[in-house]
């Protein structure tokens, strides 16, 4: 499937005059690196939105709780639709009668290694993926495992695990901005 069509799920759910995300039409945004963002997003719940780069498209999971350094906190991530790959920067506030409604903000971002020796696409079809984050507060091991229709993020035993560390409490600032949700919030006129 083409990144064009994959990304039919994605347009079909918004309006482009009412919402500032990116359409996702501009073939410049290919980096030709493995990118990935990390988003908090304050919609109907407070979310984070993990998105790795690959063949055109960020492949997306809502995680609830958002990632952990914890190798023993197994967190419930949901799949949801591809987002263009100029959704890694996007940062603002979608309007409240729009889908996915509220504050968006770049949380983390960097690149990762696919640690597995298949490619990407083939482990996520297995549902057993495995890569290096180099995020600007993520580092290190993180799996992405399958378990019905759900998926859970972990993070992988090495060393940079770290149990008492708590990035998701203790680091709210945007990697992007430097602003929090609240500050963006109030800045673009929303919640």
């Amino acid at each position: 499937m083409s990144s064009e069509q994959s990304l039919n799920s994605y347009r079909g759910k918004r309006d482009f005059s009412r919402s500032p995300e990116p359409k996702g039409s501009d073939p410049e945004a290919r980096s030709g690196a493995h990118r990935f963002v990390i988003q908090k997003h304050k919609a109907s719940t407070l979310h984070y939105d993990f998105r790795i780069e690959l063949d055109g498209v960020l492949k997306s999971w809502a995680v609830p709780k958002g990632p952990s350094t914890n190798p023993a906190d197994k967190r419930l991530a949901i799949a949801t639709e591809d987002h263009p790959l100029e959704y890694i920067d996007f940062e603002g506030t979608i309007p409240e009668t729009e889908y996915g409604g509220g504050t968006v903000l770049v949380w983390d971002r960097g690149t990762y290694e696919n640690l597995k020796g298949e490619p990407l696409q083939n482990a996520l079809d297995r549902g057993q993926v495995e890569i290096w984050l180099h995020g600007q507060k993520l580092k290190g091991g993180y799996a992405l495992v399958r378990t019905d229709k759900r998926w859970l993020l972990i993070k992988m035993k090495d060393d940079q695990a770290d149990a008492r560390r708590k990035p998701v409490s203790t680091e709210p600032r945007s990697v992007k901005s430097g602003r929090t949700i609240e500050e963006i919030a109030e800045e673009d006129g929303g919640e």
